[in-house]
């Protein structure tokens, strides 16, 4: 069933336990062309509410709909809309880049003569092409990240959902990666990421949400989270915001 509403994500009421709140009756919109930036302390609901909205965990209560699409009445269809990559993707250490890319493209039903000129121009961006034929059990953390970005994207996902992505990565590698994320919301896409290097969201969100214990606490852009802070970095309005400070 589809609602469309002009957002890309819309959470509502959404809750779940494991013998405590880890998500609390949250309520969150994410609108179609941003990147919007989920942040909070660790334990405060981030992780669960990405993978709820991913369709790996049940909600005890709540509405989750992905571009218009209520995912509990039609989750193959929210979830074709969308990608997500855990702060731990979990790669076939026995194949190879263009390998694995043609099999994620396969469980998508994307045709090889499709496929393939997807899988080059993302490994050419990514600067894979040169491992394209190595095993992915030799690859660093970077290279393994660059590429479950990259299987992430071939079926040219409208949301890309994504917890830690920059985790363990050089700068370059954390360049290359920032820049992909800018194209695809460039591109009419939209990116919602989580991340603990709050320099990261200062410099790419168009809009930021605080999260503590389970409920959004604070919302909007830069500037509007500033002036509930009295200014400052973004480090020192999560701070002050979340009590840390």
């Amino acid at each position: 069933m589809n609602t469309d509403n002009g957002d890309a994500l819309r959470l509502t009421g959404l809750v779940k336990h494991f013998g405590r709140p880890a998500v609390d009756n949250l309520d969150l919109t994410v609108r179609r062309g941003e990147l919007y930036a989920l942040l909070g302390p660790n334990g405060a609901g981030k992780t669960t509410t990405l993978r709820m909205v991913a369709g790996l965990l049940a909600p005890d209560a709540g509405r989750i709909e992905v571009l218009g699409v209520d995912l509990a009445r039609d989750p193959a269809g929210a979830k074709r809309a969308m990608a997500y990559l855990p702060d731990d993707p979990l790669l076939y250490a026995k194949l190879k880049p263009t390998e694995y890319l043609e099999f994620v493209a396969g469980l998508w039903g994307i045709e090889a003569d499709e496929a393939e000129p997807r899988a080059r121009r993302l490994l050419d961006w990514l600067e894979l092409t040169p491992h394209a034929h190595e095993l992915t059990d030799g690859f660093s953390r970077g290279m393994k990240q660059k590429l479950a970005l990259a299987g992430a994207l071939i079926h040219e996902p409208r949301l890309l959902i994504l917890d830690e992505p920059l985790t363990g990565l050089d700068a370059a590698a954390a360049r290359q990666v920032k820049d992909l994320l800018l194209a695809h919301v460039d591109g009419g896409g939209t990116v919602i990421l989580t991340t603990h290097i709050l320099e990261v969201a200062e410099r790419l969100a168009q809009r930021i949400g605080i999260i503590q214990h389970g409920r959004l606490i604070a919302e909007g852009t830069l500037d509007q989270l500033r002036g509930l802070a009295q200014g400052g970095t973004l480090e020192d309005v999560f701070l002050h915001l979340t009590g840390k400070g």
